[in-house]
């Protein structure tokens, strides 16, 4: 035994292996790979034009499109003249001669391999264990499932990183959150991550890196791992990380841009040492046993404000600190709701299953086999099934899955952000109330005035067959 080993966690692990320089608390680290989409990415590529400068790496740059483009085949197909808002279309189209000046990696929207940033970089193999990964988009901490450090940056920091492949950050605290336990029914990572939320708070672990643990984390699949860390910044957290296993190797080997021959055989070996030590030792811990999770819905306009689907809505007088009372109260305004109402009371008016979050081929499985045989309620004004890439939908339809929800009464769309922000075709409209199982629920997030419940897909099924928010533990 090495006595003078010093124990280290994953995420200092990561840190160190990619530190150049600290001083003064400010450290300059070396970024692996770097995601671009269309709206952070304009002014950065601007940058580099008027200094006269070019990437450093170009081949560690990957860009899609994906908050902007429209999800309904009829415009679609029209490339990006099929892009109705001139602003929405404008981004994109420089975005696409932004990458073609640079010699930046693209995949334009009639590319299979085409969807949101986050679902691409992953089944593309571009996330690998033990990278720095940033990208101008706040759900970065998405790859942090690939025992990856992967945080989402500015713009002028998207400009240095294509200028130098080097960042300035600041070391974080570590956090570790560990759930045991097996999962009862209808209960799923979602339900994780939002039960983690609530019970320490949108800014519960700011300044922290979240590394998830436990015998619960580690039985979940890739994807659910990834829907976990794609919500650690609603924690406030700076990224989320779980630390490589067979898992993870399994669902990376083969991919595209994935390790091939010998360098697959080193890479294995490194990525197997991306654990935190046994003895290492963590700023913060918080131990969640797997059995008190139950179906959880958020009901306010933060994701904290979230309680199992049996709960009812809390009243004023249930928060004693003056500043929550009044958030609550706002929120209560804002999502037309009264205290002490049943959440399964709740009437949904549109169902979103799709984003960063829970647009993968498993939550489309999972949700085929829930309303299989059914019908969508016709108290339902519109209900979609949006694919989080070309390769997932491409997959979904040689399952049939689409016919399943065609013949449920979904709208089957094609890849893209969606009605996750109101940032393209597919919103809300004013006091419309959604069933969604994106990533964050304040006010406007899916429209104007739009209502907003977070949840998991299998749930949001089961709103889309009863019309209401509905405890799938119940359901038949």
């Amino acid at each position: 035994m090495n006595k003078n080993k010093i124990s280290k966690t994953l995420y200092d692990k990561i840190w160190d292996a990619h530190l150049i320089n600290e001083d003064n608390g400010s450290s300059l680290i070396y970024v692996d790979r770097q995601l671009i989409h269309e709206v952070t990415s304009p002014q950065a590529f601007e940058g580099l034009r008027i200094n006269n400068r070019k990437p450093w790496r170009i081949d560690a740059h990957l860009a899609v499109a994906d908050h902007n483009v429209p999800t309904t085949t009829s415009n679609r197909g029209s490339g990006t003249s099929g892009i109705k808002d001139k602003t929405s279309r404008i981004q994109v189209e420089t975005l696409e001669e932004n990458c073609r000046e640079f010699g930046i990696s693209y995949f334009n929207l009639d590319d299979d391999n085409q969807g949101i940033v986050h679902i691409v970089g992953p089944e593309q193999g571009l996330t690998q264990p033990g990278m720095v990964i940033v990208c101008g988009d706040s759900h970065t901490s998405t790859h942090g499932a690939f025992a990856t450090l992967a945080f989402g940056i500015g713009t002028s920091e998207v400009e240095h990183v294509l200028a130098t492949q080097t960042l300035i950050q600041q070391r974080s605290k570590n956090m570790l959150v560990k759930v045991d336990g097996i999962l009862n029914f209808g209960v799923t990572s979602k339900d994780i991550i939002l039960h983690i939320i609530a019970k320490i708070g949108t800014a519960g672990a700011t300044g922290y890196v979240i590394e998830y643990a436990g015998n619960t984390i580690e039985s979940l699949s890739m994807e659910g791992r990834m829907t976990i860390c794609n919500m650690s910044i609603e924690a406030g957290a700076r990224a989320g990380l779980i630390a490589c296993d067979q898992t993870t190797i399994s669902y990376i080997k083969g991919r595209p841009l994935a390790p091939k021959g010998d360098e697959w055989l080193k890479a294995v070996e490194y990525w197997q040492t991306l654990k935190s030590d046994h003895d290492a030792i963590f700023d913060h811990e918080i131990i969640i046993d797997a059995n008190d999770i139950a179906p959880q819905v958020t009901w306010g306009t933060s994701p904290e404000d979230t309680l199992p689907i049996t709960a009812n809505i809390p009243a004023l007088e249930d928060f004693t600190d003056i500043n929550k009372r009044e958030a609550v109260k706002r929120s209560l305004e804002y999502m037309g709701l009264k205290s002490g109402m049943k959440i399964t009371d709740i009437a949904i008016d549109k169902v979103f299953i799709g984003s960063c979050t829970n647009g993968r081929i498993e939550d489309l499985r999972a949700v085929a086999n829930i309303v299989k045989g059914k019908k969508v309620s016709k108290s339902i004004k519109l209900a979609m099934i949006v694919p989080g890439s070309g390769l997932v939908k491409k997959q979904a339809e040689s399952e049939g899955l689409h016919k399943i929800f065609i013949e449920s009464g979904f709208e089957w769309r094609e890849p893209g952000c969606s009605m996750c922000l109101a940032m393209n075709a597919d919103k809300l409209e004013f006091g419309e109330r959604c069933a969604s199982t994106s990533n964050r629920n304040f006010e406007g997030r899916q429209g104007r005035g739009g209502r907003t419940h977070l949840m998991s897909p299998i749930m949001a099924a089961v709103a889309s067959i009863t019309g209401h928010l509905t405890d799938i533990r119940y359901f038949t």
